[in-house]
């Protein structure tokens, strides 16, 4: 029984995810996003990123871009170094 409360030692951590859609989202969308980042880039282009649990929540993400009738850009799975070079390299550019 607590071995299903308490997370396993060799469990991996979750996988992180770029999403990037056609067009700008407010911040205020990141709770029905799951939580995700929401940055706006310069070309018009919103991108979402965090880490998604499964392919099941990745799918559930992709039909709400979808539901808001936003195009889809593109998705990609991020490693943990890309995140943290696409935040140092955020952090210079604010």
């Amino acid at each position: 029984m607590n071995q299903l409360r308490s997370p396993a030692k060799n469990q991996h951590p979750l996988e992180q995810y770029e999403i990037c859609i056609k067009g700008y989202l407010d911040h205020r969308w990141s709770c029905w996003f799951e939580g995700l980042a929401i940055a706006l880039k310069d070309n018009g282009e919103t991108l979402l990123s965090g880490p998604v649990v499964d392919q099941a929540a990745l799918y559930g993400l992709l039909i709400k871009v979808r539901d808001l009738g936003l195009p889809l850009v593109s998705v990609m799975r991020i490693q943990p170094e890309q995140t943290e070079n696409s935040d140092i390299q955020k952090g210079e550019q604010t």
